[in-house]
């Protein structure tokens, strides 16, 4: 049984839950909240509905991959050498 780690999916455990009790309609449920109640038992739903929001952020990013350094290419190494003759040229 695990908490909710987002306040989205605090708030579809909730409608879910909500659905499975009899409190809301079925067909009402979309997205997270119709898998959630077709996938989950009530208990594991209450304890992610339970969770507290204050700290939780406000909805799950997918974290970005970090782009590797590229190796000085062709274009890296002719911006260099652009870059010495105008170095050059400000010094004479």
């Amino acid at each position: 049984m695990a908490k909710a780690k987002s306040k989205k999916q605090q708030m579809a455990a909730g409608a879910a839950l909500a659905a499975k009790r009899g409190r809301r309609s079925k067909s009402s449920l979309r997205g997270a909240s119709r898998g959630m109640a077709e996938s989950m038992s009530e208990d594991e739903l209450e304890t992610m509905a339970q969770t507290k929001r204050k700290s939780l952020p406000k909805r799950k990013t997918a974290k970005k991959k970090v782009a590797k350094k590229k190796t000085a290419g062709k274009k890296t190494a002719k911006k260099k050498a652009a870059k010495k003759k105008t170095a050059k040229r400000a010094k004479r």
